[in-house]
């Protein structure tokens, strides 16, 4: 799960707004043009990324009094980052720090790889810290450090970052305590953490940016308790969004599309694989199978090995929802999304579920409906092909 939080005095400004993060555009913002106006705007305004944050952007060119203003605020500037031990939240918290900003990074574990290559590769700027976001007192904590750091100023911004699934499987196969960890990091970590710096961003009139997914727009097939805690997260951000404008706050959703934001491909290998078929009840896996529930692992396999790496699309859109002086609601980072929401909108039911199995998972019919299709044939005379799956009428 990732979520960071960045405070600093002053405002930040980017380039590149929201049309080049609308095209998918790589190139993040440059320095020479992120910051300028820091000082003339929000003099006081720290920013706070607790899931990631930042300011407003600039409609003119960086000049000496402003390089000076930058200098004086990223002094001050302190940052804070949670989850940010892989995928999007390492990549913003390096793309943060390259930018001058102080950051608190936060990771799942101090120690590990993800953590270990954020201390080589940024300045003493960056800052970890530990944080799990399925415990209160961890949340609470890292609550109070950003708290003191930004009482005085104001958050200016907070990303969620959250993101959390290990299970690829049908809704009747997921177990129940799985569609309740993933709403617990993906949905009611994100929310406490906002919930909790609201009054630090409606101080500072600030910006809140969640990533999101899809799948929590669309019933992308197997990635049910995934889905719908991103749809929980979706719903609640665009509630803040409306609720909050009185405030001046800006609310945005990424949505973006498959990325490779894991360190493996095989995370999703024969040990959750066997965890799966060990917690099923023996009539579910008798009425699916065992090779059905392999197939489907495979496929997602198969389906991440073509997924992006370059990650630099997403980093820009979190950027410019941060620092864009009228950020997007939505920003969709990701090749295929455009005819994906098309579909979803416009065409019938039948077609978008087509084209999701298509797209993504679409594995061979349970074992139970074969058997359950051949059941209902031979009742009614009709003469069943599983291997065409569809049933022809017998001559007599």
């Amino acid at each position: 799960a990732v979520s960071w939080v960045w405070a600093r005095a002053g405002t930040v400004a980017g380039c590149g707004g929201p049309a080049a993060v609308r095209t998918g555009a790589p190139a993040f913002p440059s320095l020479s043009c992120a910051l300028p106006r820091i000082c003339s705007l929000w003099p006081m305004a720290d920013i706070t990324l607790l899931s990631l944050l930042a300011s407003n952007v600039s409609r003119r060119s960086l000049g000496v009094g402003d390089r000076q203003c930058l200098s004086l605020a990223t002094e001050r500037l302190l940052p804070s980052l949670s989850g940010c031990d892989s995928g999007f939240g390492q990549a913003t918290a390096r793309h943060l720090d390259i930018m001058g900003f102080r950051v608190f990074a936060s990771v799942l574990d101090l120690q590990s790889p993800g953590a270990q290559e954020l201390r080589r590769s940024c300045s003493p700027r960056l800052t970890l810290l530990q944080m799990d976001l399925t415990k209160t007192e961890d949340i609470q904590r890292v609550l109070q450090h950003i708290q003191a750091h930004t009482n005085s100023t104001g958050l200016w911004g907070l990303v969620n970052n959250a993101g959390f699934n290990d299970t690829i499987a049908d809704a009747e196969l997921s177990p129940l305590g799985k569609f309740r960890t993933c709403m617990e990091v993906n949905f009611f970590g994100s929310l406490e953490l906002t919930k909790g710096l609201l009054p630090l961003l409606r101080s500072a009139s600030g910006r809140i940016v969640t990533v999101s997914s899809p799948a929590g727009d669309m019933p992308f097939p197997c990635l049910a308790a995934y889905g719908a805690s991103k749809a929980a997260l979706s719903l609640v951000m665009d509630t803040f969004r409306s609720e909050l404008q009185p405030w001046g706050i800006k609310v945005s959703l990424i949505l973006p599309g498959y990325y490779k934001t894991g360190k493996r491909v095989s995370q999703w290998d024969e040990q959750l694989k066997q965890q799966l078929l060990a917690s099923l009840p023996q009539e579910l896996l008798q009425a699916y199978g065992e090779d059905y529930v392999e197939e489907i692992n495979q496929q997602f396999i198969q389906f991440m090995k073509v997924a992006v790496e370059d990650l630099s699309a997403v980093v820009n859109s979190i950027t410019d929802g941060l620092l864009a002086a009228n950020p997007a609601v939505r920003y969709y980072p990701g090749q295929g999304l455009g005819i994906m929401y098309f579909i979803h909108r416009y065409l019938p039911y039948f077609v978008r579920d087509l084209f999701l199995k298509g797209f993504f998972i679409n594995p061979k019919l349970p074992r139970g409906s074969l058997q359950g299709d051949a059941g209902i044939a031979q009742q009614h005379g009709l003469r069943y092909k599983p291997h065409y799956n569809y049933i022809s009428q017998e001559q007599h």
